[in-house]
């Protein structure tokens, strides 16, 4: 079996055609007729009023902190499990985030250990989709109206995914998405903010520009920052979102061929997803069970010399260096970091593949 890798991404609609319309026009960086395209079509997929783009995921997060004014003294909550992004956003802007333990099932922040950490110091929660499926919605936005609180979600790894009903990424004031290279949609690099407030929309349009004015060039209005996405991320971008129920299509393709596979496995178990909730699986998850005696770098290591790739589950927050909290214990989070592992899960596998990983998988776990 030749190599099997955890993320590919695939270009098969109009993305060289737009990009090659950038090449030959001479419209290849932060100006260009895709930029302001990629926004409207991002705004009208999510169902929100507007769009900013930017560079990476990072950055969009960053961007939203700023125009929410979040800064020194202030706290904003956030799960523990999560990519480093989420904390390191709020961390630029001198605030500090605080931790959440996850749901068993889900993977998701626990909604009901939130209020406990809420203080006089509290401005946001920052629910993060985890690989694809949409945190528990109503219970935080019914918190955050109580405390009077910014709902932020982090969507990087959700597009298009469904709460009830509404897509992620039109339910807090702002979200966030990630284009990198391995996420569902991609530019290569790049981010998006969606949101429906026109004022927050206005001030991250300004943050992002180095704070030049809209009506007077090269004239700064503030001290701002060089955010932008160029028009060829945005040719890339604009040609991925055309085609975006395909992508979605083939990942819960995958998905489902897991599911097949896995799914009776008493060793295993993969991520829930709750009856209201359409996931679009960026990445499909095994967590180990208590009878696999081998630990979770063990079972990857093996697997690697069968020439599948995998990754671990993103370690929690509180345990790495620059968060690091010895005191603190989030045991959910924790246990699924601790036996929790990612599978391939791009388009382009094939049922034979599929089920090459999870026949490589139970052997390696039942010890054959």
């Amino acid at each position: 079996m030749k190599r099997i890798s955890i993320a590919n991404p695939v270009f098969n609609g109009n993305e060289k055609k737009y990009l090659m319309e950038c090449i030959d026009t001479g419209w290849v960086s932060a100006n260009g007729r895709f930029i302001k395209e990629f926004e409207k079509k991002f705004a009208e997929y999510c169902g929100t009023k507007y769009a900013v783009s930017c560079s990476n995921g990072t950055v969009s997060l960053h961007l939203i902190m700023l125009a929410l004014g979040i800064g020194p003294g202030d706290e904003v909550i956030m799960p523990t499990l999560t990519y480093i992004a989420t904390a390191n956003a709020v961390k630029y802007c001198g605030a500090t985030p605080v931790f959440v333990d996850s749901e068993e099932g889900t993977f998701n922040m626990d909604a009901t250990k939130i209020e406990e950490k809420i203080t006089e110091r509290t401005k946001a929660i920052m629910p993060v989709h985890l690989y694809g499926l949409s945190c528990d919605m109503d219970p935080i936005m019914e918190i955050a109206d109580k405390y009077h609180l910014f709902v932020v979600e982090d969507a990087a790894e959700a597009h298009g995914a469904v709460y009830k009903g509404r897509k992620v990424g039109s339910m807090g004031i702002a979200a966030s998405f990630s284009f990198f290279g391995n996420k569902v949609i991609t530019c290569g690099e790049g981010g998006m903010v969606t949101t429906d407030d026109e004022e927050l929309y206005k001030k991250m349009m300004l943050i992002k520009s180095q704070g030049v004015s809209p009506d007077k060039r090269y004239w700064h209005l503030i001290t701002g920052y060089n955010y932008r996405m160029t028009n060829m991320q945005a040719a890339v971008g604009l040609g991925q979102l055309e085609n975006v129920e395909w992508h979605i299509g083939e990942r819960r393709r995958i998905a489902d061929l897991y599911e097949k596979y896995l799914g009776n496995n008493k060793s295993v178990k993969l991520q829930k997803v709750p009856s209201d909730c359409i996931s679009v699986y960026w990445m499909n998850n095994v967590i180990l069970q208590p009878d696999v005696k081998k630990t979770r770098d063990q079972v990857m290591a093996e697997m690697e010399e069968r020439n599948i790739e995998m990754r671990p589950v993103f370690y929690p927050m509180h345990i790495m260096p620059p968060y690091l909290d010895e005191n603190a214990k989030f045991p959910v989070a924790e246990r699924l970091a601790e036996r929790g592992i990612s599978l391939p899960s791009h388009a382009l596998l094939t049922e034979d593949e599929v089920k090459y990983v999870c026949d490589s998988l139970k052997q390696i776990i039942e010890g054959e």
